[in-house]
């Protein structure tokens, strides 16, 4: 019978501790070519980059200000000083359903009766010159949502980060082979082979929790600060560092994150965590990923439960990865109960 040959990556290994630093040094000045010519695409596009992961951030801002101005106009009438009475149910769905339609929001103003019939081409009244007081009219108006700079050099900057996130995610692939190149030279010669299966799954984890923070995240998060906005009354005045940063960041620590079932292969491949103690301290670990995802999303819970969750999710897989993951041709032993 063949023996079963040893779960140590790294026993028998043919390079020696320099021989891994200088694989290493290559593979770092490969990444950093790689990286060189992401930037130079990158930048091409990044104006097109920037109003791309600018609409989440419009969208929310545009819901803001139409529940807002809404907010104003029911409490406007609600005011007993103003004689104006309660508006229906009707009238604020109608009031909501024509802002929605039409991308508008409420709003109030005062004319004088002379003035209104003078742009209608009416020929004014006596009595209206004369006592010409102002009425009030509802009117809608374009959201207007947009981003501010405080600086000159901002714009320069947020432009120079969004190539250069673009164009690290469009070379992604080579980083990632690059990466499996430099995990490969440590494997036995029958394990490399599974560097073509890692290879594939590490990008779709990767792309796939940077596609989770941008389409499933931003919209509830941003949504959730701004209602704090709208509930104490404090209008929003964004900095387009501040949130483009959070728009461009946020992916990229999610598809990292998404890593999580390698790693866990890897550190039990290497010998220095066992199946056995994933299983038995699975509490402990989503307690630990509760209080990352604290770390690596904004202050609040839901950006956090929505990283927490999948993460959860994906230790559970990475134990079932350490367990069937084949090793010289038979699975990896489940520890006794």
């Amino acid at each position: 019978m063949a023996n079963k040959p040893n779960d140590d990556l790294f026993e028998s290994s043919a390079m020696t501790f320099g021989e891994h630093l200088e694989e290493l040094r290559k593979t770092l000045f490969k990444v950093l070519i790689w990286l060189a010519i992401g930037l130079g695409v990158g930048l091409i596009f990044a104006d097109k980059v920037i109003m791309v992961i600018a609409l989440p951030v419009e969208k929310a801002m545009e819901d803001y200000h139409q529940k807002k101005k809404l907010k104003d106009l029911i409490e406007h009438h609600e005011d007993p000083s103003n004689n104006l009475g309660e508006l229906t149910e009707e009238d604020i769905a109608n009031y909501e359903a024509e802002a929605e339609k039409n991308k508008w929001m409420t709003e109030i103003i005062y004319i004088r009766p002379s003035e209104l019939n003078r742009v209608l081409g009416n020929e004014v009244p006596k009595e209206l010159t004369e006592e010409d007081e102002p009425v009030e009219l509802i009117v809608y108006r374009p959201v207007g949502a947009s981003l501010k700079s405080l600086k000159a050099e901002e714009v320069f900057i947020i432009w120079f980060k969004a190539g250069l996130v673009f164009g690290a995610t469009l070379v992604s692939p080579m980083l990632f082979w690059h990466f499996w190149q430099f995990i490969g030279a440590g494997l036995y010669t029958h394990e490399k082979k599974y560097v073509w299966i890692f290879l594939p799954f590490s990008l779709f984890l990767f792309f796939g929790g940077a596609a989770l923070a941008y389409f499933q995240v931003f919209a509830p998060v941003l949504n959730f600060l701004f209602s704090f906005n709208l509930m104490v009354g404090i209008e929003p005045d964004l900095r387009i560092s501040e949130w483009i940063g959070f728009v461009l960041f946020l992916p990229l620590g999610f598809g990292i994150s998404f890593q999580l079932p390698l790693v866990m292969y890897f550190l039990n491949r290497m010998g220095m965590i066992s199946v056995k103690s994933y299983i038995s301290q699975w509490r402990i670990a989503i307690l630990v990923i509760f209080l990352l995802s604290m770390v690596l999303t904004p202050a609040d819970p839901i950006s956090m439960l929505l990283l927490a969750i999948p993460l959860t999710v994906l230790y559970f897989g990475g134990i079932l990865m350490c367990l069937w993951m084949p090793t010289g041709g038979s699975p990896i032993e489940a520890p006794a109960t």
